[in-house]
Order: C-alpha cells, then sequence, then structure tokens
C-alpha cells in the first residue's frame, strides 16, 4: 500500500469474510495488480486487540504503520504480497502496546546511563554488592546514583540499608541514594562533595539529619518538601550531549523490553524548555524514538511560574510535533505553593493561603490560550481547592474541551470525582501506593488505605482514567507492577490494600495502560486499540497474562515490541529482528554491567510483624506485611 493515510483505510475498508477479517479495502482480494497489500503480517498468535467487535484475533496486517486489517490466520495471510513480511507469533498474547499516563520519561532518558537501578532488585545484600562494585568503577568526579523506583519492602531483609554499610561500599567514590521522595542517603564522600559540614543550614522544607555534635549524618529528609533532594543531586555531574542522545535510547529500548510504546511525559525539576529537550527533539529528527511522547511543561523556579508559561504559550502550542513527539500542555507542577508533595511518612501538608490567586491567575492564562493542563494532586482537601479555582475559570472560560487532568488522586472523594466530571476533567492514576501503602497504613490505618486511590469508583462514574507509574523517582517505571498493583492491590512488599470487590480485572487493569491513558493527549482514536486505522504499536508477550498466576504478571516481558509497524525490542525466538542499539555510554555506566529493571524479584515478600527501620537504624514502629 502506498498511502499512510488513515481517512483513506476509514473511507475504504469493509469487512472481508464476515468477523474473520476486518479492515483493509476490498480490492485487496481482486487480481488487480495494483492492490493494496501488507507491509507485515503477524499471525498464529492470541491477539487482545480491544475493539469491542473483534476482542480477539489470530492474525494482524499492518501498512504505514497503522493497522489495515485484523482477523483469523487464513483470512489475513491470503492478502500477502510478495513484499510482505511475516512473523509467527508461535500462539503467543499480543496486547497493544502499553502508554504509561505519568513517565518522566525524558528527564529519565538524560539520565539512565548515570543510574545504578534498584527497582526490584530483591535483597540488600545484593543491593549492596552493585553499590561497591559500581563504585570501584565510577570515575572521579562522577558519584553513584540509585535515585528512586525501590523502597525497603521489595528486600528479603525488610528494612533500608544503613549509612554504615552504604559507606563501607564506597568509602571515596560519592554515593547518593534517593528513597522514594521523602530522604536521600549520602555517605562520607559526598558529603565532602557537597560541603556539608555542622555550619551548613537546614534548607527550606528540608531536614539535614545530625549526630550529637551537630555534624550532618548523611541522611536527608523532605519534610516534607522534596526540594532539598533536587537541589542535592543537581550538583552531580551530568552527562555530555552524546552521551545523553545514547542515554535515552538505551532508556527507551528498556521500556520497550516491557511492552511500552508511549508515554505522557510530566516534565520535572530541572527540565526547562526548550533546552533540556534538544536530545529527544534530534532523537525524533533523526528517527530514533521507540516511545511515543506527549510532553507536558512544568513550571521550573518559584514566582517565575507565570513568566514561564506566559513564554512557552509563544513558542508553541498543544498538538505540535510529530507523531512521535508532541506537545500535550502544561504541569504537572503548574505552581510550586500548590505542590502537596506524597510523603506519607509526613503529615499531609497544608498549602499556603496565597496559593488560590496565583493558581487562578495561570490556569486562567492556560485556558485562555487552549493549553490543557495536568497538576499534582495527592490529597483531596488540596484537589478541592483545586476545583474551586477551575470552576471560577470554567465560568468565564468553559473548560470542559480542554481534557486538563489530575494526577495520583490517591484520597479523592466521590463529591470531587463528580466536580471533575462536571468540568470535563480526568484522572491520570499510578502505582506509588505499591510502594507507600504500608507508610499510608500506618499512618491513616487499614480503613483509610482501601480504595486509595477509589479506582473502581472513578470506572463505576464513567471518568477518564489512565495508568502508570510517576516512574522514574517517586517510583519504579516498571509497568508490569502497576498492573499486578491494579489486579491485587498488593504493595511490592507483600501487604493487601483493598477488598476484593475493589480490585480491577485484568482486563480492567489493561485497558487502563493500553486505552485508557491516549485520552489524556487527545490521541484515543489513533492509540491503544489493535484495529484498522490505529497505529500498529503493539507487545508479543513472554507468557499469557491472562492465565498467568497474579504474582507472575510481574514477570511478563515482551518478546516483541514494535512501533508504527516497526520492530523496536525483540529477544527469545525474536532476538535476531531487535534493531541494533549502540553500545552504552560513558563505558563506565551501571547500566553496562546490571541493566535496569530486575525482574528476578517476583513474589513479593512477607515481613509479618518487620519492624518498619529508619536508614539511621532507628525503629520507626512495627509493620505487618501479612495484608489487611
Amino acid at each position: 500500500m502506498n498511502t499512510t493515510r488513515r481517512d483513506f483505510l476509514q473511507k475504504t475498508s469493509v469487512a472481508v469474510g464476515a468477523a474473520a477479517c476486518v479492515g483493509l479495502p476490498q480490492l485487496a482480494h481482486t487480481q488487480n495488480n495494483d492492490v493494496a497489500e501488507p507491509e507485515l503480517i503477524l499471525h498464529s498468535g492470541k491477539i487482545t486487540t480491544g475493539d469491542k467487535t473483534h476482542p480477539e484475533v489470530n492474525a494482524i496486517a499492518i501498512t504505514g504503520g497503522v493497522v489495515a486489517a485484523i482477523g483469523s490466520n487464513d483470512n489475513i495471510l491470503k492478502l500477502a504480497g510478495n513484499a510482505t513480511r511475516k512473523i509467527n507469533l508461535n500462539g503467543r498474547r499480543v496486547i497493544p502496546g502499553l502508554n504509561d499516563s505519568h513517565l518522566h520519561v525524558i528527564r529519565g532518558g538524560l539520565y539512565y546511563n548515570l543510574e545504578l537501578r534498584w527497582d526490584g532488585v530483591p535483597t540488600i545484600a545484593q543491593a549492596l554488592k552493585q553499590l561497591k562494585v559500581q563504585a570501584d568503577n565510577t570515575p572521579p568526579p562522577q558519584w553513584v546514583r540509585v535515585i528512586g523506583g525501590w523502597n525497603e519492602w521489595q528486600f528479603a531483609e525488610g528494612r533500608m540499608p544503613t549509612l554504615e554499610e552504604i559507606n563501607k561500599a564506597a568509602p571515596e567514590t560519592p554515593v547518593f541514594l534517593l528513597h522514594l521522595y521523602d530522604s536521600a542517603l549520602l555517605n562520607k564522600a559526598a558529603l565532602r562533595a557537597l560541603g556539608f559540614d555542622k555550619s551548613t543550614p537546614n534548607p527550606s522544607g528540608g531536614l539535614i539529619a545530625r549526630d550529637r555534635a551537630g555534624n550532618p549524618t548523611g541522611m536527608l529528609v523532605a519534610e516534607p518538601n522534596a526540594l532539598v533532594l533536587y537541589s542535592a543531586i543537581a550538583n552531580a555531574p551530568k552527562l555530555g550531549f552524546e552521551d545523553q542522545v545514547n542515554s535515552s535510547r538505551h532508556f527507551m529500548r528498556e521500556l520497550n523490553r516491557f511492552g511500552v510504546t508511549s508515554a505522557s511525559d510530566a516534565g520535572g525539576g530541572g527540565q526547562n524548555y526548550p533546552d533540556d529537550y534538544a536530545v529527544i527533539k534530534q532523537l525524533d529528527d533523526d528517527g530514533d524514538l521507540t516511545v511515543r511522547i506527549a510532553y507536558s511543561l512544568f513550571a521550573q523556579k518559584p514566582g517565575q511560574e507565570m513568566a514561564d508559561y506566559s513564554r512557552w504559550i509563544g513558542m508553541t502550542k498543544p498538538g505540535e510535533g510529530s507523531d512521535k513527539l508532541r506537545v500535550n500542555g502544561a504541569g504537572e507542577n503548574l505552581l510550586w505553593a500548590a505542590a502537596d508533595f506524597e510523603n506519607f511518612l509526613q503529615p499531609r501538608p497544608d498549602l499556603k493561603p496565597t496559593m488560590e490567586s496565583e493558581l487562578e491567575a495561570i490556569v486562567h492564562k492556560l485556558a485562555d490560550a487552549n493549553w490543557p493542563w495536568r497538576i499534582h494532586a495527592t490529597y483531596d482537601e488540596s484537589i478541592t481547592r483545586f476545583l474551586n479555582i477551575f470552576e471560577r475559570v470554567h465560568r468565564d472560560r468553559p473548560i470542559d474541551k480542554l481534557r486538563w487532568f489530575i494526577d495520583h488522586a490517591e484520597t479523592i472523594s466521590e463529591k470531587n470525582m463528580e466536580r471533575i466530571a462536571a468540568l470535563g476533567g480526568g484522572i491520570a492514576i499510578q502505582h506509588r501506593m505499591a510502594y507507600q501503602g504500608e507508610y499510608f497504613l500506618r499512618r491513616y490505618g487499614a480503613e483509610e488505605v482501601k480504595r486509595k486511590p477509589p479506582i473502581r469508583k472513578m470506572l463505576q462514574m464513567g471518568l477518564p482514567v489512565g495508568a502508570g507509574t510517576d516512574g522514574t523517582r517517586v517510583a519504579s517505571y516498571h509497568p508490569w507492577t502497576c498492573i499486578w498493583w491494579m489486579v491485587t492491590s498488593k504493595t511490592v512488599g507483600g501487604t493487601v490494600m483493598h477488598d476484593p470487590g475493589d480490585r480491577l480485572s485484568r482486563e480492567e487493569a489493561l485497558k487502563l495502560y493500553t486505552h485508557g491513558t491516549p485520552w489524556f493527549s487527545k490521541e484515543d482514536d489513533k492509540k491503544g486499540i489493535l484495529s484498522q486505522g490505529y497505529f500498529a504499536d503493539l507487545a508479543v508477550l513472554s507468557d499469557d497474562y491472562f492465565t498467568v498466576e497474579p504474582d507472575r504478571i510481574r514477570e511478563l516481558e515482551s518478546v516483541l515490541t514494535i512501533v508504527g509497524g516497526r520492530v523496536v525490542h525483540g529477544s527469545k525466538e525474536y532476538g535476531k529482528l531487535a534493531p541494533a542499539l549502540p553500545k552504552v555510554s560513558p563505558g563506565w555506566s551501571p547500566v553496562t554491567r546490571f541493566g535496569g529493571y530486575d525482574n528476578s524479584n517476583v513474589t513479593p515478600p512477607r515481613h509479618k510483624h518487620q519492624p518498619i527501620m529508619g536508614a539511621d537504624g532507628r525503629v520507626w514502629e512495627t509493620g505487618c506485611g501479612c495484608g489487611i
């Protein structure tokens, strides 16, 4: 087929062979030499399409980067021409490509090759061994960084590493370990590199832990503001431009390994537009993007948020870009004074009284410019105040067609969900509670941890809902942990949070991660379903998602990932199909030795009556991983 136009397929498509084949023009079944023929056919599989009229088929035809037809093996294979490439799926389960509703993929790519990932590592012993090896191989002035995506509950030991263990593993190389967004551990070498001593004052909203003599111990605490954590790691060296390009390619391939083909990028602290988007823009220009990205612009400096958005509105607009890289809108940070950080080790923060007037001016400006926005909101109390603002703006300038949305919403009330629905908004949920459920349970109790976030109620109310991770810092970027969490309601430590009726079915969870998220980037008419005219983005799984034991959902990988009809990842019998990827640079990168997510930790540990222990060795409280 010479055209890639989706509307051509829509106008000319007919059902051929009843339910056996849906798609391609009827001309495909004539003897005409100019007949359209597929470029690629995948056959002999169990293909979950997301198309209600044909929920599972055996084969799929792809042309021009979109799905041309779906149906039975016989009806799809007979569409093949001499130039058609055919891939046997060997009976494997195929799903639409996963689309993360909230992933810091652009920032994550810039730093991926610098980071030692403890995501999924099953024991402290293994984590410390990795730390020592990496410290021994990291040249000055570089640091060893473990930047989020892990917690103590994933470890068989059921505790945090101690500062003594960290200093023993890395006595000379600076080490920075970020624990979610509540604290960070620094070894003595990192304290020296930062110039921290007994005279260093506590930053606003943060705490430098000290010994009895007043010397910093190496623990930074967000109380509850994470700026102290941001500012500390910002002092570590960055990669050069070409290494950032390499790093971003390897991070996207890591995402492809798990079947991720799209992401809604939520910006991030220190991610300035347009400077820090030059790498991802070059990758798009060069045809090297293997994850489709719709990105939002994140206000960078307190007090200068309006200046940021005034400038950006004059530079770009939502929808600008390509099918692989496009502007989505504003957020997740619209105003620093509106940030209610998700630190359940601390009491809920009260937003400043001045927040309303500052945020309303920004939201009004965005609405006037037809810019959708996303806003970080952990607590219902914050959401109430935000919705008061949105409702006032809506009276002056309707916002119900913009597709704005709330990010996270762990404690949102039914009343506020009704208000969001009335304003045409949505909710992007992530699996942060899989990493912080024990902390929430300890602070608020067993009844309060149930239905947090209340996904079942959101769906019952008909709200647009998309699923994701909030990777790479506050939680892991691993999509199957999120899907597993929605299905089982377990934390990574094995604590069961929700009653059975509040958990999602496998079909519901998958839908939120495939066709749920494209609503938030106005792409739900072309993404997330394997149906004629939609992007040919899909993942062939290592095992059948619908039949594996629940805890083994976390073990799933993609053995063949396709984006726009192009193979972007292959393993096992499809390993030879994987496109070449340049070697990791720099050569001392942790990725060369340890890769990314450790997919060996399948069954969550149980820490019955295990003490919750801080990094400084003090016991905070007794926890229980035995379920609620």
